[in-house]
């Protein structure tokens, strides 16, 4: 029976020695797929971690966050660009970093009311423009309810302030330019049905009526020309045309005006030169610059126009001599109805969008527009418009 036992107890161990083999094969495997499975799940969030890493810093937007102490933790790439910020921000107060008020009460706001809070800063550069941000933040609340730190979002919003201040400008530029002759229209026309007038004195007021209604619906083409430019829905025929013509046309029709003054129109403009424009809008460039030259222009003077080649571009000139126009407002001629004398401006009558009108023209070209002093002692306005258009 001895022997019958060591069977028996040998035959078991061998079952266990295997149930063990297969329990360690059984653990080493549950060991490598834990193992794996927090080597995917760490990738994974390096990969997250990293990938709202780079959507923050592709943000146009500046972002800000701040710890529990309002002390700076991180600044993405936006926002170091638009407050300057480097590395040694970190760390610091809002104050300390920036240096700007508006935003440490933002900050304190934020901690204190624990919500999203908007507002609107404005800062101004030593020599620069108005900035405007609008600022989004909100505070960062932990699982007991506390604040963890808080996020503050900038949004530069200058280009959209200038862009209403110049809408709200234009709104009100228009408004003027068309009540004036309208007052003055519905002034005569009143007299005209109210009061007995002779046939002398109804020619006249009819004659002003006349002009004053001209001067409405040159406003209006204006306004329609300068829309049709700007939004891009005015196309440009462009074919080879030659200068010379085309300015001279522009003389002999500004002619009788210029002799009012007894101004002499010279055109310079070498014959033959061919530059590739529509014609018909290069026409009206040249009639505004001319037109301006004898309007502003002395008594008893002189306009010339020149103009002369390079490799790739054309250069054309309007001199007049002139009170000229102050270097602090050429940079500025060129807007919608800024006028650098307005009471001058309107006694010389105009819409105001003439220039404003030349520099879409030119653009629209590919070429420039720009203006300087005169060696003639008024104003040179020059314009280039390339020999080779790239389309």
């Amino acid at each position: 029976m001895l022997w019958l036992s060591l069977i028996f107890l040998t035959a078991a161990l061998l079952v266990i020695w295997r149930q063990g083999k297969r329990l360690a094969a059984l653990r080493e495997t549950h060991e490598s797929l834990v193992r794996r499975l927090k080597a995917e799940h760490q990738m994974e969030l390096a990969q997250g971690l990293a990938s709202s890493d780079a959507v923050i810093q592709s943000m146009e937007e500046g972002l800000l966050q701040l710890d529990a102490n309002g002390r700076v933790m991180h600044a993405n790439a936006a926002m170091r660009s638009l407050f300057k910020l480097d590395d040694s921000a970190k760390g610091r107060t809002v104050m300390e970093a920036m240096r700007i008020h508006q935003v440490q009460d933002i900050v304190q706001r934020t901690f204190q009311e624990g919500r999203v809070l908007e507002a609107e800063i404005e800062m101004t550069e030593l020599g620069g423009p108005v900035r405007c941000f609008q600022v989004n933040s909100a505070r960062i609340p932990d699982a007991t309810g506390g604040g963890r730190g808080a996020v503050l979002v900038f949004h530069d919003i200058s280009r959209l302030k200038l862009l209403e201040q110049t809408r709200r400008e234009f709104v009100a530029n228009v408004s003027h330019e068309l009540r004036t002759p309208l007052s003055i229209i519905k002034g005569y026309a009143e007299t005209l049905t109210t009061m007995p007038v002779d046939a002398a004195m109804t020619q006249k007021f009819a004659s002003i009526m006349e002009r004053h209604a001209d001067r409405l619906t040159a406003l209006v083409d204006d306004l329609l020309t300068i829309s049709g430019l700007e939004s891009g829905q005015m196309r440009m025929n462009v074919l080879p045309v030659e200068l010379h013509k085309v300015v001279q046309r522009v003389v002999d029709e500004l002619e009788e005006k210029a002799s009012f003054k007894d101004v002499e129109l010279v055109n310079d403009v070498p014959g033959g030169m061919a530059v590739p424009a529509d014609s018909g809008r290069l026409q009206q460039v040249l009639t505004n610059l001319i037109d301006n030259a004898i309007k502003y222009g002395r008594e008893h003077g002189r306009v010339m126009i020149a103009a002369s080649l390079s490799d790739d571009e054309v250069l054309i000139s309007v001199n007049d001599d002139g009170a000229g126009i102050p270097k602090e407002a050429r940079e500025r001629v060129f807007e919608r109805f800024y006028r650098v004398d307005k009471a001058r401006s309107r006694d010389q009558g105009g819409t105001g969008l003439g220039l404003s009108i030349v520099k879409h023209i030119v653009q629209a070209h590919g070429g420039r527009v720009w203006v300087e002093a005169s060696e003639m002692g008024g104003a040179r306005f020059c314009l280039t418009l390339p020999l080779k258009r790239n389309c």
